[in-house]
């Protein structure tokens, strides 16, 4: 017996975006996963090989593994948004190169990465002296930090947890990423709070560290997912945590 059927949008009817994460990120898939829940947005996953340690040279390396991540997207309808989800990978890589990269292999979609869509969202908020938290090294902070400044943010206060391995970032206790925001947060110099790193869990602890500090924290993972939003037409990501999300 042959079946009938009809058919419509798929599970992407409002929204098909794509999703390049790192080998070792055990975060951001759980976090975005809360907020791009109904079955009209769908996030389409595909990984890149990453080293366990990060330094600049494993980030750098990643550049060329990318283009053959992005081809692993799926290509039958076209993706609206895809992103590279590394904020040192993108700052290492350069976001332009990583923008080239993405659009020589997904044409004519709107592109970002997490470094680029915190400074969408510095701007969005209307901040600019920043306390920044960084679970890096410090040649990696570094990178990150000029980065930044280059982009006319200013750095008042910066503090990090100094890890190399990607293993032990992701189990770093949201408790203790929220202490760490509230004591860089607490600063009069510090507009906001700027928690970088995918791999560092932050979406359990933003409304608390916002109620803290009485200010924006802005997270990797906070900021890719805000930006992805945008540049899809999603508005609001309504029952997400903090304000940017809620923005």
């Amino acid at each position: 017996m042959k079946l009938p059927f009809v058919l419509d949008d798929g599970a992407a009817a409002a929204a098909a975006l794509g999703l390049v994460i790192l080998q070792n990120d055990e975060t951001l898939e759980p976090e975005l996963r809360t907020i791009f829940n109904d079955c009209t947005r769908a996030i389409y996953h595909t990984r890149i090989a990453s080293a366990e340690d990060v330094t600049p040279e494993t980030l750098r390396a990643m550049e060329r593994d990318l283009p053959r991540a992005l081809a692993l997207l799926p290509t039958v309808r076209p993706l609206d948004v895809v992103a590279y989800a590394c904020t040192s990978g993108a700052t290492l890589i350069g976001q332009d190169r990583v923008a080239e990269i993405i659009s020589s292999v997904h044409p004519g979609c709107s592109n970002t990465n997490p470094i680029t869509a915190v400074l969408a969202a510095c701007d969005h908020l209307g901040v600019r002296r920043l306390g920044f938290i960084t679970p890096y090294v410090p040649d990696v902070s570094s990178a990150m930090q000029r980065l930044l400044e280059k982009n006319g943010l200013e750095i008042t206060v910066f503090a990090s947890f100094e890890q190399s391995q990607e293993a032990v970032v992701a189990r770093i206790s949201p408790q203790s990423v929220l202490e760490a925001i509230c004591t860089v947060g607490r600063n009069n110099d510090v507009e906001a709070v700027f928690a970088s790193c995918t791999n560092l869990r932050t979406f359990e602890i933003l409304d608390a560290a916002e109620a803290c500090i009485g200010k924006p924290v802005i997270s990797s993972n906070a900021a890719l997912a805000w930006h992805m939003g945008k540049l899809a037409g999603l508005g609001p990501l309504r029952g997400a945590p903090g304000r940017l999300l809620g923005s």
